[in-house]
């Protein structure tokens, strides 16, 4: 006998998306229907494939709601699910815990949440398939999940249903940690995990993260979508990504080292949006721009900032053809200097040493984390969660040592301090 299933995590149905109102020209109701429309396609998929079930590993929703509009949706789904045949399992996640609204929500027989009390395992005689999970019962879950977990019943094609952090990941909160070769020795033949947005995955077993199914914002970037499993007599024989999304974000990285003019990087910016472009598989692009090094070119840019920003948005306008939203430019040059300027200033080699010594004393890393504590609880939500500001992580703050040392000089040298323009 052979069947399919889907399995996929952290639809975070309607998300608000805070804060993408304050971007100029951004495409805004386009970009907060994009959720629903990934998943219809996920329902699309799911009939054109003749799958027998559906998993989705917690997060389905995203918090708590204003109304019964997104509940009502997802029943109005499930019901074309039922007269397809399709069954669906799900596990609440952290974001579905919050919700209230949820928990009196009716949906389709055909639809099935695990306990959050404690594991359950949901037996598909049809199929010889046993399903073993537990949702959140709190928002906040810190003990090992999966330790609870029954072994892996004889003669079933055995998956283990869970939403975890897997020992921690950067951007997501430590949720129902657990070890990956502990999930791998309760010897189940998949797991299909969730929490983690960016889609990972080990064989033998198979354990696997399927990413969101439509990106949010410039951290999730690349294509979405879900996981589609092929089984045959009791043994998976295929697993392969299949995309969703409608909309793709894209860090588009213009390397302006040793330009002499804006020209030159312009030139250089097209060369790498036509590439990501090509990626984006017709899929409306939403695009950062980093512009980074060292170059001539410098000063001609910041005497001219504005101009050459909305050169930039021009060449991509141009080439999107209305296909593509430029959300951020952020321009990184700096002038070129040699290392023996820098030397011949000692305060400023002191400082430099001083950061350099910095990136590798994690207490002092952590020190500094809990100066930033205050910092966050002013700084707008949007700010930190969309745009990639992670005030309590130690090695994320450490790798932005570098950078910080670049912008020390890239200033310094700005007021003249070497005594003379490069």
């Amino acid at each position: 006998m052979i069947f399919k299933f889907i399995h996929t995590a952290d639809i975070h149905l309607d998300s608000p998306l805070l804060g993408l109102a304050r971007y100029d020209g951004a495409p805004v109701q386009y970009v907060r229907t994009a959720v629903r429309k990934a998943f219809l396609n996920l329902i699309e998929l799911a009939i054109e494939e003749k799958v027998s079930f559906i998993l989705i590993a917690g997060d389905l929703y995203d918090g708590d709601w204003r109304d019964y509009n997104t509940g009502l949706f997802f029943a109005a789904q499930m019901t074309k699910l039922r007269e397809a045949g399709i069954r669906v399992f799900f596990a609440r996640g952290n974001h579905d815990a919050a919700s209230q609204i949820t928990r009196h929500l009716s949906l389709p027989d055909n639809v099935r949440e695990l306990s959050c009390k404690s594991p359950e395992t949901i037996c598909l005689d049809d199929l010889g398939v046993a399903v073993h999970g537990q949702g959140f019962s709190k928002a906040a879950v810190t003990e090992d999940l999966s330790r609870s977990y029954p072994d892996a019943l004889p003669g079933y094609l055995n998956i283990g249903v869970l939403h975890t952090s897997a020992g921690g990941r950067e951007g997501h909160e430590n949720y129902a940690p657990c070890d990956i070769n502990s999930l791998a020795a309760k010897s189940y033949d998949y797991w299909a995990l969730g929490h983690v947005h960016k889609r990972e995955y080990r064989q033998d077993p198979w354990i696997v993260f399927p990413g969101n199914i439509q990106g949010r914002h410039i951290r999730e970037t690349g294509d979405k979508g879900c996981t589609v499993v092929t089984v045959s007599d009791g043994r998976i024989i295929s697993v392969r990504h299949h995309p969703l999304d409608i909309l793709r974000w894209n860090l588009c990285e213009v390397d302006a080292s040793g330009a002499a003019d804006t020209e030159e990087i312009l030139g250089r910016a097209k060369e790498a949006l036509e590439v990501a472009i090509a990626k984006a598989e017709d899929k409306m692009l939403a695009v950062r721009f980093h512009v980074n090094g060292a170059c001539p070119a410098h000063t001609l840019i910041q005497n001219a900032l504005e101009s050459f920003v909305n050169n930039l948005r021009q060449v991509a306008g141009d080439l999107g053809a209305g296909n593509l939203w430029v959300e951020k430019v952020n321009i990184n040059t700096r002038r070129m200097a040699a290392r023996s300027e820098i030397k011949s200033h000692h305060p400023v080699e002191s400082l430099l040493k001083y950061i350099r010594e910095l990136a590798n004393d994690e207490q002092a890393v952590a020190g500094l984390l809990a100066e930033f504590t205050a910092l966050k609880k002013v700084l707008p939500p949007e700010l930190y969660e969309a745009d990639g500001f992670c005030l309590n992580n130690t090695r994320y703050l450490a790798e932005l040592l570098p950078q910080v040392e670049e912008l020390l000089l890239s200033r310094l040298m700005e007021g003249d301090v070497f005594g003379h323009e490069i």
